[in-house]
């Protein structure tokens, strides 16, 4: 193993000295050339230069969550719409990226037997994403965890309904959307003959046990019907049997090399209104999703973690390259016995296994085409 120091940007590799970006959320790296273990010495990834160097990144980030709270509360109280749609009222910085709204949700469950500890880890490191890598804006990333103290920024099964709303109104071709949901999932058998296993599959808000479950169907309804031409949305559900999470027509067999066609038998459409819809989730349909800390030193979703090394160490990675290197993460968090099942899913007979799943609402060229949000 090498060492290397951060400067913010770039580091080096010592046996083949090619520069590569830091991966800020990890203590060590490979280099993607020559596979080089990389110790990672320092964290502090400079911040862009309209952010005052002397202001501490907690500080800031801790600055602005206050500033959209208390925003939040207020147009709360006058709009049935809570949510502002980027890119009005916004200052001219913002209108850079108008086109790019993310949603991110992290449930935790918190004082109940199945309570998660990664969930809201995952979505520190997705919004640091979006941000650092993707060029959203903070104003166009909607956060709901449950240490919001906004009570509209709790991921309660109408909050994250009206953050559907929110991230899909007034879209434009050109515009990229984000659905990032960390969680528990269930799966409920159907009655409605579109579903070739014979179940829905769900994700669950913080108050599912007493306002139900969101299935797939509503998800479907929600923000991929209406999806316009131009318009891309990319989901990436981390949770225990959401391969088909958002009903897409088409999912990819990887070991196959093709995709295999997921349209319901009763005919029902669920595609998109000329968008393009596509769901990266954390294992297929019938399998669990886990958690581990071999990959930040902190519990977080093995699906989310693998997706944002892949993403961070391999920039242009195509999306067939994604899943592969998500899958070569996960299976070396699983060697090394750091995986541990989502504790929801212990109380139904699935198989422990986990492997990423593609689903489209088209059949794109995953080999050729790159991975960009």
């Amino acid at each position: 193993m090498s060492e290397a120091t951060m400067d913010g940007r770039h580091i080096s590799c010592s046996q083949c000295q090619k520069q590569m970006r830091p991966v800020w959320t990890l203590k060590e790296m490979h280099c993607p050339s020559c596979q080089n273990l990389i110790k990672l010495t320092r964290y502090d990834v400079r911040l862009p230069t309209s952010v005052d160097a002397k202001c501490s990144l907690k500080e800031k980030f801790q600055s602005k969550l206050k500033c959209r709270n208390s925003s939040s509360s207020s147009s709360s109280r006058t709009s049935s719409n809570r949510y502002s749609v980027p890119g009005s009222g916004m200052t001219s910085a913002t209108k850079l990226h108008p086109g790019k709204r993310a949603v991110l949700c992290g449930v935790s469950y918190k004082k109940r037997k199945y309570e998660l500890k990664g969930t809201v880890n995952d979505v520190k490191h997705m919004k640091e994403l979006l941000l650092r890598t993707f060029g959203f804006l903070e104003e166009n990333i909607l956060v709901l965890t449950e240490e919001e103290k906004d009570e509209h920024r709790r991921p309660t099964r109408k909050n994250i309904l009206d953050a559907f709303q929110w991230l899909i109104r007034d879209c434009r071709p050109g515009y990229s959307l984000v659905f990032f949901f960390s969680g528990h999932g269930l799966r409920h058998p159907e009655s409605d003959g579109d579903e070739l296993d014979g179940f829905d599959e769900s994700i669950c808000p913080v108050d599912f046990t007493t306002e139900g479950t969101i299935l797939d169907n509503d998800i479907n309804s929600a923000i991929v019907r209406p999806l316009p031409k131009g318009v891309t949305l990319h989901a990436l559900v981390d949770s225990c049997h959401s391969g088909t999470v958002l009903d897409l027509p088409y999912v990819y067999d990887i070991k196959k090399g093709r995709w295999l066609d997921n349209r319901p038998p009763s005919g029902a459409y669920k595609g998109t209104n000329g968008g393009l819809a596509i769901c990266l989730s954390a294992c297929a349909d019938e399998e669990l999703a886990a958690d581990t800390s071999a990959l930040h030193g902190k519990m977080s979703g093995a699906m989310t973690s693998s997706f944002i090394q892949a993403v961070w160490e391999k920039p242009g990675i195509t999306y067939k390259q994604l899943l592969k290197a998500m899958q070569d993460v996960v299976d070396a968090a699983n060697k090394s016995n750091c995986l541990n099942s989502r504790i929801l899913s212990r109380f139904f007979h699935a198989k422990m296994s986990q492997e990423p799943v593609l689903s489209c609402s088209e059949m794109i060229a995953i080999e050729d085409m790159k991975f960009e949000l």
